[in-house]
């Protein structure tokens, strides 16, 4: 039986008009499910019974399972329970600017980033729709807020799943719905250029981030496989077509990491490859974790490569840390909950 929260708008009114009834039920149910926030159909009170009859027999409702939950300041990691019983992640970050979740949109991940938790996890299954969304309604429920931003750059890269993903944004960016502002939205990738060129055809203005993470290709083919498909100059050239077509900001993000990527010359050869480009950096300290052996640059170093870039003219920042109490990197948390096993 299928997901009800997998379902556009637009959908949800043809499959209703199919079956005999009216065009505007959709609008009810979606305010019913995304608004008043129901966990039954029969909940639904302005419903005709032969209609809550009819979404009984054919949908379900909330399909994941909430197991574990860490807190630290400021920062909240969730793991849930899929019906096949795998698992996901997903986590909440305070802002100065509002409430941020990163979700995941696969089971595991094919990707093999060196410094990724996630890498260690092959990927087994695309994430639905339906998912996605209810990682966003679980939390909201949990945390009695509203979310502001939202990130897709946990478990899983959100361009091995397109269909799926872009299908998820037109849910919860409508007014009837979630109503998540498309600017509020960014999607990260570590560099799928196929999936970057038809991205930019989308209709919605949500962000592009990029997992650069390397200023060349000998350092980014050691940390980053994908890189040996679409090197650094031709994943360029894929963003340069996409702030074109766009005329939208994209965000390179790069994780400090010690001895590898964080040297002074990383630093000039970065600002050199990104000169001209409509793009801001975002330098992350990174999170280390027990089973890769690979280390957090200083403070000190950080710094340095932020005024390298500074005085270059590239826009960039340091990322708040966040969750290094509650395992808040990327497939941490379902790494220790299946080793506890």
């Amino acid at each position: 039986m299928k997901s009800i929260y997998n379902i556009t708008l637009e959908n949800l009114e043809k499959i209703l008009v199919e079956n005999g009834y009216k065009k505007f039920n959709a609008s009810q149910i979606y305010d019913w499910l995304y608004k008043k926030r129901v966990k039954s159909f029969d909940e639904m009170l302005n419903i005709k019974n032969a209609l809550k009859e009819f979404l009984k027999e054919n949908y379900t409702l909330n399909t994941i399972k909430l197991i574990d939950k860490q807190i630290d300041i400021d920062v909240c990691k969730y793991l849930f329970e899929l019906n096949c019983e795998n698992k996901i992640e997903a986590v909440y970050m305070k802002h100065n600017y509002g409430h941020s979740l990163c979700i995941s949109t696969q089971v595991g991940c094919n990707m093999s980033c060196a410094f990724c938790e996630s890498g260690r996890l092959k990927k087994v299954r695309n994430l639905e729709s339906f998912e996605m969304v209810e990682q966003i309604l679980k939390i909201e429920e949990d945390l009695n807020l509203r979310l502001t931003h939202l990130v897709l750059m946990g478990i899983g890269e959100p361009f091995d799943n397109y269909d799926n993903v872009i299908n998820f944004i037109d849910i919860i960016n409508n007014p009837k719905g979630i109503e998540l502002g498309s600017r509020h939205i960014t999607i990260s990738t570590c560099g799928l250029v196929p999936k970057i060129e038809e991205f930019m055809n989308y209709d919605k203005q949500v962000n592009l981030a990029i997992s650069l993470h390397a200023p060349n290709n000998e350092i980014r083919n050691k940390i980053m496989p994908i890189n040996k498909a679409y090197p650094v100059e031709v994943l360029i050239e894929a963003i340069n077509k996409y702030i074109n077509k766009t005329n939208r900001r994209v965000t390179f993000e790069y994780i400090m990491l010690k001895g590898i990527n964080d040297s002074e010359k990383c630093a000039l050869e970065l600002s050199k490859l990104l000169k001209g480009i409509n793009c801001y950096v975002n330098l992350i300290p990174y999170n280390e974790t027990s089973h890769i052996d690979l280390q957090k640059s200083s403070k000190e170093q950080i710094l340095k490569f932020y005024d390298i870039l500074k005085k270059n003219k590239i826009n960039v920042t340091i990322r708040k840390e966040f969750g290094s109490k509650v395992s808040a990197a990327c497939g941490q948390l379902r790494s220790i909950h299946e080793e506890g096993k």
